[in-house]
């Protein structure tokens, strides 16, 4: 079946960067629109990223400060996430937009944190 696999988060302090990336199984990332998702918790998922071919569209939060980029070559979508803030702290999700049927990948875990 389609799935994602997402990775790259980790533990940072406040100010530094993290890239994610995501790689799929079972269709082109090139073909779709795709995004970038985060849950908090007690915090319902939000989209803060996505691409629909060449045009990239931002959550006001994160404006300014992350990228979303695709590689079609490789089949993989990125999220550079610069000067990192505690409110950042979340389950990142990669996903079709919209999301198809409530299916998603692990997501990967990004804490900012002194």
């Amino acid at each position: 079946q389609v799935q994602v696999e997402e990775s790259g988060g980790g533990l940072v302090q406040p100010g530094e960067s993290l890239r994610l990336s995501c790689a799929p199984s079972g269709f082109s990332f090139a073909v779709y629109p795709m995004g970038w998702y985060r849950q908090a918790p007690g915090k319902q998922r939000e989209l803060v990223a996505s691409i629909i071919g060449s045009m990239t569209n931002y959550a006001d939060s994160v404006k300014g400060r992350f990228t979303i980029s695709r590689d079609n070559a490789k089949n993989t979508v990125y999220l550079q996430m610069n000067s990192l803030k505690p409110e950042d702290t979340a389950v990142y999700y990669c996903s079709r937009v919209p999301n198809r049927n409530g299916s998603w990948g692990p997501g990967t875990q990004v804490t900012v944190s002194s």
